[in-house]
């Protein structure tokens, strides 16, 4: 579940990017993050397979859920530190001009 999240969101983030690629929303930043995950996971499914076999896919339901919490859990930290860093680089100027009209 985790792998298939994260892959889902990079698929969606890249497609967004590809369509609206004027590097203001820093969107790649985002993509970056989403296929590095996905990368992680596939690395991990790799192994899990290996240690597994063919008993990985037939998951548990609590499992299932329990990875399903975790790829959520990880596209909300991406999508929190991709904020953070809109926030911080400010490409359109509105936090400067809220705090300079405060």
């Amino acid at each position: 579940m985790t792998l298939l999240l994260t892959v889902f969101a990079a698929v969606i983030v890249t497609a967004v990017w590809y369509k609206h690629s004027d590097g203001k929303m820093m969107l790649g930043l985002l993509c970056w993050m989403f296929w590095g995950a996905s990368i992680m996971w596939l690395v991990d499914a790799i192994f899990e397979y290996a240690e597994l076999g063919a008993a990985y896919f037939t998951p548990e339901i609590a499992d299932m859920v329990n990875d399903a919490f975790l790829g959520l859990s990880v596209i909300a930290l991406a999508l929190v530190i991709w904020i953070v860093a809109l926030l911080i680089k400010d490409p359109k100027g509105t936090v400067r001009a809220k705090l300079k009209k405060n």
